[in-house]
């Protein structure tokens, strides 16, 4: 039996797809409407008032993260596929061309210029396209955009992120609404971080204590105009 058999390797790379889209959403969903109820809070409103501006923020955030991601995954699948096209074309018209194109990719990867003309007739012969769209354009099965999953992910994440903070609407006395929001999505966000850097096995504290600052800062400063804006109201 094959020694790659045997030891067969498992690259968290193949999950970065799906891992951008998911920390992005949660983490926006968290920042975004933790901020706007921390703002809406200080400003001394209600807790309908908080409540209603943070379901409503939930929703609109959803929503607008699953059509950005839509949007901007579908311009790169657009262009994607126009590489594709034009490169499928290129190997129409000239093949010979092609086949020297892709030696020379692999000699400026450190390949003997011999050996890496066999290796390019080689891949030519099973897959031209594929070999050129890889190792020539960079596309590959794992950088693939997919825009309706990027759109879905980032829309159920980010609901899941806002609802955390939502939560702690409900449960919360009025008079501490500001002060437990704020402490218990700065502890979503770490946990969030943490998560995300263990997937993605990067450094878990560096990953925490990164996503932890900038949302303090978030709902520093929202907290900040909410308060300054309800004085003046």
């Amino acid at each position: 039996m094959s020694r790659l058999r045997l030891h067969a390797e498992k690259h968290l790379v193949d999950r970065i797809g799906w891992l951008r889209a998911a920390v992005l959403g949660a983490n926006d969903g968290i920042v975004s409407t933790a901020s706007l109820i921390v703002g809406v809070a200080a400003a001394t409103a209600t807790r309908n008032d908080v409540l209603i501006a943070g379901v409503a923020g939930l929703v609109a955030g959803a929503m607008s993260m699953a059509a950005g991601e839509y949007v901007s995954v579908s311009s790169q699948s657009d262009t994607e596929r126009a590489d594709i096209t034009r490169e499928r074309k290129e190997l129409s018209d000239n093949i010979a061309f092609e086949l020297d194109e892709l030696a020379d990719v692999y000699v400026t990867r450190g390949v003997d210029r011999e050996l890496a003309r066999r290796v390019a007739e080689q891949m030519m012969a099973k897959d031209a396209l594929t070999a050129h769209a890889r190792d020539e354009l960079g596309i590959s099965e794992i950088t693939t955009a997919r825009p309706v999953h990027a759109a879905l992910t980032s829309a159920a994440t980010f609901s899941l992120g806002a609802a955390m903070p939502l939560l702690m609407v409900v449960v919360a006395p009025v008079g501490t609404l500001v002060p437990v929001v704020s402490v218990a999505s700065l502890a979503f966000l770490a946990l969030l971080g943490a998560i995300g850097a263990r997937a993605g096995g990067a450094d878990v504290l560096r990953a925490t204590a990164r996503v932890t600052f900038w949302g303090a800062l978030a709902m520093a400063l929202t907290a900040g105009i909410g308060k300054v804006f309800g004085t003046v109201v």
